[in-house]
This record gives structure tokens, C-alpha cells and sequence, in this order.
């Protein structure tokens, strides 16, 4: 019984958790208007960061298959300095052209990822910049907030003392499917019989395990949703 009560404490402690955070998270137009903003601006850092670091990479190839482009143009060109037979000149000289065509084909999607590249980089230049700009204004704003519910914050930090210490009474494999539970039952995991029934997914419990859930001195698991169960 002491491990069943310690589960619904530990889900109580987590309801009243839940309900503090919910009210805290309930930010004021202004600062609602900003955290949206800030977290806009990090969508947008993280994708063009990644753009950058994929264009970067591009670049990179490119560039060592321009350098061997060069190259083979420069000893096609001078290939062309150094033929004297007519024959030989001009195939030196269709050798060359082809070269040329080969190394502007590698140049121009070089250039333009340059030029994307760069775009990128004064993008995220401002993006950093309105983001220091913002975030230090919501700081200010949000720690004014934060001592106007200065009881609710105290009593989050109180919960999760407490929060911390249920859960050391219990297998940390347990602790684990708790909380993956919890996130896939919007938070409910212990929950009470009522009128014979689940009052987690409201199944009607067969009368055999009706009695198994009074008679254990455990936790017994619905057979429909697996939130444990318990009689008032």
C-alpha cells in the first residue's frame, strides 16, 4: 500500500505542478508578443544555419572542382602556346574551348552559392541581432512578472523538492514509465474506480479484477489504458 501511496502522491504533486506551470506559462499580451517573436527568430536561426552549413559544404566541393578545372585549362592553354602544326592546333584549341566550357560550368552554381552563402550570413547577422535585442527585453519584462507571482514560483521550486523525492522511493524504470505515461494520458497516470469503471478511460472493469484492484496491496494497472488504478 505504501507504493501505491506514493504514486498518487506523486501524481498529485504533479497535478498542482501542472496547474503552477500553466498559470506561469500564461504570459501578458506584451511578453506573449515577444516570447512568440524570440521563438520565431530561433526557428529561423536554426533553418538558416542549416542552409549555410549545406551551402558551405557545396562550396567547398565546388571550389576543389574549379581549382582541377583551372588546371586542366591552364595546360590545355598552354598546350595551344606551344603547338605549331595546324592539326594538332586545332584540336589543342577544341581542347581548350571544351576546358573553358567545363570550368564557366562549375564557376557560375559556385557563384551563386557564394552569393546565397553570404545572403545567409548578414540574414542570421540581424537575426542575432534582434534576438539579443528581444530576449533581453523579455528577461527584464518576464523577471517583473515572475516576482508578481513570486508565491507560485516558490511553490514550484517547493513540488519539485518534493517531486524529486517520491520519485528516489521508486525503481527508476518505474520512475521512467510514469512520466511516459503521463505524457500519452495528458498527464493522468493514478487515477480512482468510479462506479465500477476506470475513471481514466471510463471502461467498465470486470468484476474479477474489480476485487483484484481492491484486494492488492500494489499497484494494479487498467487493462484498457494501464493508468493505475485505485478505490476512493
Amino acid at each position: 500500500m505504501e507504493h501505491l501511496a506514493t504514486l498518487r502522491d506523486l501524481q498529485s504533486t504533479l497535478d498542482y505542478l501542472r496547474t503552477i506551470d500553466r498559470d506561469l506559462s500564461a504570459l501578458p499580451p506584451d511578453l506573449a508578443a515577444l516570447d512568440t517573436r524570440i521563438k520565431f527568430i530561433e526557428k529561423q536561426t536554426a533553418e538558416k544555419t542549416k542552409s549555410l552549413d549545406s551551402a558551405r559544404t557545396q562550396i567547398q566541393a565546388r571550389s576543389k572542382e574549379l581549382t582541377q578545372a583551372q588546371k586542366d585549362e591552364d595546360r590545355a592553354r598552354a598546350a595551344v602556346k606551344t603547338t605549331s602544326q595546324k592539326v594538332q592546333y586545332t584540336s589543342a584549341i577544341r581542347e581548350l574551348d571544351e576546358k573553358e566550357r567545363l570550368r564557366a560550368q562549375i564557376a557560375r552554381p559556385l557563384k551563386a552559392l557564394e552569393t546565397e552563402a553570404l545572403a545567409l550570413e548578414q540574414a542570421l547577422a540581424s537575426l542575432s541581432s534582434e534576438y539579443l535585442t528581444l530576449k533581453a527585453q523579455f528577461d527584464e519584462l518576464h523577471a517583473i512578472f515572475l516576482d508578481e507571482h513570486a508565491n507560485q514560483v516558490e511553490g514550484r521550486k517547493v513540488l519539485k523538492v518534493k517531486q524529486a523525492a517520491l520519485e528516489a522511493k521508486l525503481p527508476a524504470p518505474e520512475v521512467a514509465h510514469f512520466h511516459r505515461l503521463a505524457a500519452a494520458r495528458q498527464g493522468r497516470v493514478v487515477v480512482p474506480v468510479e462506479n465500477g469503471a476506470c475513471s481514466g478511460c471510463n471502461v467498465k472493469l470486470r468484476g474479477p479484477f474489480l476485487f483484484q484492484v481492491k484486494e492488492s496491496k500494489g499497484a494494479v494497472a487498467c487493462e484498457s489504458c494501464l493508468r493505475i488504478l485505485y478505490l476512493p
